[in-house]
């Protein structure tokens, strides 16, 4: 009937398909989200298994892929190992770096032991507590990657800078103290949080449930003011004088 048409949907125009073609993702981003989810599933079976526990096809049955993708990605496993460990390193370093130079500065260049101590490894338990359980697989990783000679060397290549950095506060509160000291301070110290980040559950059932392996809130509450009173018994034992 006549001023009576039937409205019909227009087709599509360029733009729309092309708009409609921009949102599909790219190669690059294919690829970005595959290497995560390759990445995330490694992680997951290495923190539970090591290195030598785990294979590619392990690694590809769990994202779901044939297992030749997995090494169209990563030549082999040992490339994939390092590539967990790097992933989430920087983050963790560069996060325990800041909050040195902040807590340096913040007290005015006259460091404490447990300020240090609080400043390194509140830092890294509020990552491994606020970043779920990715995270917690990673800690997981690192404590059992920590306790092999290849894990060590991985250690050593990420994780030294901000150690040293560490050290070097510590050195400032405790300039009496003998250097080896504090270095064998650390080494208790990194022997704690490992087993710590382990989440073994050890602990739960020795306290009878008084303790849980996850409460991150309680080790931070206690371990900087542990660790700073074994420094302060050690340097004073060995005739390094007051400790701040």
């Amino acid at each position: 009937m006549p001023g009576n048409t039937t409205s019909r949907p227009e087709p599509a125009s360029k733009a729309k398909r092309a708009r409609s073609r921009s949102k599909r993702p790219t190669k690059a981003e294919q690829r970005a989200e595959m290497t995560e989810q390759i990445l995330d599933a490694a992680e997951h079976l290495f923190s539970r298994h090591g290195l030598y526990g785990v294979t590619l096809k392990d690694v590809a049955q769990r994202v779901g892929v044939h297992h030749t993708l997995v090494n169209y990605y990563y030549n082999d496993k040992k490339q994939l190992f390092d590539a967990v460990i790097a992933r989430r390193a920087e983050v963790t370093s560069g996060l325990r770096m800041k909050a040195l130079d902040e807590y340096e500065e913040a007290s005015g260049g006259k460091p404490t032991v447990e300020g240090a101590l609080h400043a390194f490894l509140d830092t890294d338990l509020d990552l491994y507590h606020q970043g779920g359980e990715k995270w917690k697989n990673y800690g997981a990783l690192g404590a059992l990657a920590s306790n092999t000679s290849y894990g060590a060397e991985l250690m050593d290549l990420h994780f030294d800078p901000v150690v040293l950095r560490l050290i070097g506060l510590l050195k400032k509160a405790l300039p009496d103290c003998a250097e080896e000291d504090i270095f064998w301070g650390y080494h208790f110290v990194t022997g704690a949080l490992m087993l710590t980040l382990a989440r073994t559950g050890r602990i739960d059932r020795l306290s009878g449930g008084l303790c849980n392996s996850d409460d991150y809130d309680a080790v931070k509450a206690r371990m900087a003011t542990f660790m700073a009173a074994g420094f302060k018994s050690i340097c004073e034992q060995r005739g390094g004088g007051e400790v701040r």
